[in-house]
């Protein structure tokens, strides 16, 4: 496809498609964000994707464990939260976006994940519950991305009620770059958009009205799970823990399996946060950490309601058999930034809360804990 005859994007200088150029106009990234990573690309700036500072391991007294039934500390948690959630104080956040690609093209949200019913479905009917055992109101906001948004909003229509008012807004967009800094582009000759991240999360929030809205309605929490990840369920018990423990953000993470890679609570110049596995400097060792994120995070509404310089990790992907270049940022990493807990909740089980499913063959692998943690929870 020529793009002789095309509209010029900003950012790159560069002809793009029509369609494209909408699609950016309406929710990509700042013109000069993109110009600077691709100018970095272009002038061949290393990748330096590892944290400054000293890195330590936490103190055992900076992971705090779930209580355990029959504790006091648990009774206090539970009606804590019941009450947060009663007064309309918490709000469900589902990470719904990304490319619709690790399930062969077709868009996670809408995958059956158990008892017949989506992934989607079965996120939805637990804050459903949830805000009915309550007797209060649990706002959903759904974040999702051009590659998901119409589907998930197809979904999303029954469970938009009295209960559950539930608001869909949109992840950041950028354009895929070649290893000259040029615009990556297709086959047929078009540019190649993606979804930069899970990190556009606060900025998304703000920019599409929803965590105004939110705040308007008194909401002070929000409970950020992923869409895969069915354990996440909204319960008062880690509500009301993060509540006592006193953070800006509580984030769920559980002892880790042999082989497990992925965000890790650690010090960073004496700053706890959570540490992405490539991040770590040579000759830290990541093992002698028990715990890792499970990417959910229970967030003050009023302090991630703002801007943050959260960093663009350079990541490159193979499309169509060719190099292509995506800057993608975390939404873990605002825990560089807020004061944060970590609070490690059981993995598997009755209260597991960490079900992550990537792709079909995960999905057939822990379809029966999956079941049995929703029996057991009332949600199936």
């Amino acid at each position: 496809m020529s793009t002789s005859s095309n509209p010029i994007d900003q950012a790159s200088g560069e002809a793009v498609d029509e369609a494209t150029l909408r699609l950016v106009q309406r929710s990509g990234l700042p013109t000069e964000v993109r110009k600077a990573l691709a100018k970095a690309v272009r002038d061949q700036v290393p990748s330096d994707n590892v944290v400054a500072g000293r890195v330590t391991e936490p103190d055992s007294s900076d992971l705090v464990a779930l209580p355990t039934e029959g504790a006091n500390e648990r009774k206090e948690w539970i009606e804590r939260g019941q009450a947060a959630i009663a007064a309309g104080e918490v709000a469900a956040v589902i990470l719904a976006g990304g490319m619709a690609t690790r399930f062969g093209g077709v868009v996670k949200a809408g995958v059956e994940a158990a008892g017949g019913r989506t992934f989607l479905d079965l996120k939805l009917s637990d804050v459903r519950i949830a805000a009915e055992r309550a007797g209060g109101v649990v706002p959903i906001a759904l974040m999702t991305s051009f590659a998901t948004s119409d589907e998930v909003r197809s979904l999303a229509a029954p469970f938009d009620g009295p209960s559950t008012p539930v608001s869909v807004f949109e992840q950041c967009v950028s354009l895929r770059l070649a290893p000259d800094g040029s615009l990556f582009r297709e086959a047929d000759g078009t540019a190649s958009p993606y979804a930069p991240g899970h990190g556009d999360l606060s900025f998304a929030l703000r920019t599409s009205g929803v965590m105004a809205k939110l705040r308007e309605r008194g909401v002070r929490i929000l409970l950020v799970s992923n869409v895969d990840n069915l354990g996440a369920t909204l319960d008062p018990l880690v509500i009301g823990g993060h509540l006592a423990l006193g953070g800006s953000i509580t984030a769920e993470t559980v002892k880790k399996d042999r082989g497990d890679r992925g965000g890790t609570p650690a010090s960073v110049g004496g700053l706890l946060q959570i540490v992405e596995s490539f991040r770590f400097p040579a000759g830290v060792d990541q093992d002698a950490i028990p715990v890792f994120n499970t990417n959910t995070l229970l967030m003050d509404a009023e302090a991630t309601d703002r801007d943050f310089d959260l960093t663009f990790f350079r990541v490159e992907k193979k499309v169509d058999g060719r190099t292509a270049i995506q800057h993608e940022r975390l939404v873990g990493e605002l825990t560089a930034f807020l004061p944060t807990r970590f609070l490690v909740v059981p993995r598997g089980g009755p209260e597991g809360r960490f079900q992550p499913v990537k792709d079909p063959e995960e999905l057939s692998r822990r379809r029966p804990d999956i079941e049995a943690l929703l029996r057991a929870r009332g949600v199936l």
